[in-house]
């Protein structure tokens, strides 16, 4: 099952814009770009905010094979369902799937992906504790 298509990011012009502008962390696997929402632009009513926009990057340099780089890509997108009530509104976000990917797992991606959005404070709240 994909991501809700509120929170798709899908342009090419959108994706250069989180790379350009986006700030980058890293883990062993995989590398999240994420570009915070415009302070001035943003409202006060949490319920007229844009939602989080939100991307995979996975290159022919992972594997060869569309169906290994297929799977990685719904394992990713199925943790990042599970997050979606839990992150900050408006925030674009791109994952990097980097080609070491290929050995991990859904338990290694689940603990590699929380703690890259913690770390960059997507996660809603002050303490960046995520409840899963």
């Amino acid at each position: 099952m994909a991501l809700p298509k509120a929170h798709r990011l899908k342009l090419r012009h959108d994706f250069n814009t989180v790379y350009q502008r986006g700030r980058r962390y890293h883990s062993q696997n995989l590398t999240l770009v994420v570009l915070k929402p415009n302070q001035e632009t943003r409202s006060p009513d949490v319920a007229a905010s844009p939602p989080t926009l939100i991307g995979i990057s996975i290159g022919s340099k992972v594997s060869k094979r569309a169906v290994v780089r297929n799977r990685i890509k719904r394992q990713i997108k199925a943790i990042l369902r599970q997050f979606l009530p839990t992150l900050r509104p408006g925030w674009k976000i791109v994952v990097v799937v980097r080609p070491t990917a290929v050995e991990c797992d859904y338990p290694q991606f689940l603990q590699e992906l929380k703690k890259l959005l913690i770390d960059a404070e997507v996660f809603d709240g002050h303490s960046g504790r995520c409840v899963l």
